[in-house]
């Protein structure tokens, strides 16, 4: 099929795709009840593009460090078979004033007005605020977030420590979040960092049962979002694109987004193991016939690099 660069650009800049409509792709291959929603976001590095709509300086975990690019928020949803896509995005514009969380309200609005009914939300302790977690609370939902170590809670009436300076058992501690409310306190070690999550239940019963590995599988479940923005960098070059417009862009990231769904199909309904197969393949069948034809005698393959040139 023949695709002309100017046919790319005419369609980047005449469509207008939002996360209404990632969600409508993907609706037909989830189930919408009880299963975990995430939240994150993520820099698109874009250094040397000073011309290109959303550009900015946000924080970059890669980088730990503020860089310029575009920075991508993602709602992500794993269904109770194990099942997991985006479902609405934001890219965030500094001309809208807004804060990412003002946008992550927006599409947790959004989601749950197209029909998606997750028993649980979660996130990092950029989206723990009290305004989100109280939001959460108010639509009946569960929720797991990180929390700064500084956070405070009330073990005992009145009495409010750290959560750092807390002893924490292994299935979790109900504590008194701060300008909150009861919630389970928990704590994993990553080499030599402690992090700290809350977890949220509206049946109080069910939060006292919450243990370790129930804390692990939502752990993992939420972890699904960070290898979903590793695959649209590295497999759907979601950072390569030639056009400037506000729209266009989005229209990219859109369409780079989606791209990700068509692999994670594939995956899903096992045609290969994972996202980063058909790109490795693509490689291996260009190295292996290098290599054959190098063992065939073909040593000199580029002409500058043969006998006759470096004579």
């Amino acid at each position: 099929m023949n695709i002309s660069h100017d046919s790319v650009n005419r369609f980047l800049n005449r469509e207008a795709y939002d996360g209404g409509d990632l969600f409508n792709e993907v609706k037909p291959l989830l189930n919408l009840n009880g299963g975990t929603l995430s939240v994150d976001d993520t820099v698109l590095d874009k250094p040397y593009a000073n011309y290109i709509g959303f550009i900015g300086y946000f924080w970059s975990g890669k980088h730990h460090a503020s860089v310029q690019g575009i920075n991508l928020v993602t709602m992500y949803y794993t269904d109770m078979q194990g099942d997991h896509y985006p479902v609405n995005f934001r890219v965030v514009d500094k001309s809208e004033n807004k804060t990412k969380n003002e946008y992550f309200l927006e599409m947790l609005a959004e989601v749950l007005a197209w029909g998606l009914k997750p028993a649980m939300v979660t996130g990092d302790s950029w989206y723990s605020s009290e305004k989100n977690l109280k939001a959460i609370k108010n639509s009946s939902l569960g929720f797991m977030f990180a929390i700064k170590s500084n956070r405070t809670v009330s073990i005992e009436k009145g009495v409010w420590q750290q959560v750092q300076k807390i002893n924490i058992p292994e299935n979790g501690l109900i504590v008194w979040l701060k300008s909150y409310g009861n919630v389970k306190l928990f704590r994993t070690q990553l080499k030599d960092q402690l992090r700290h999550y809350v977890v949220y239940l509206p049946n109080e019963e069910k939060l006292s049962q919450f243990d370790r590995p129930a804390f692990d599988l939502e752990h993992d479940k939420h972890w699904q979002i960070e290898q979903y923005h590793r695959a649209i960098k590295q497999v759907c070059n979601i950072e390569k694109f030639q056009v400037r417009g506000k729209q266009a862009t989005k229209n990219h990231l859109f369409a780079a987004i989606y791209g990700y769904v068509k692999l994670q199909r594939l995956t899903t309904n096992k045609t290969i193991k994972n996202c980063y197969q058909i790109r490795h393949e693509l490689f291996k069948n260009v190295i292996t016939a290098f290599i054959s034809e190098f063992s065939c005698g073909k040593e000199y393959l580029n002409p500058l690099f043969s006998p006759a040139v470096n004579a």
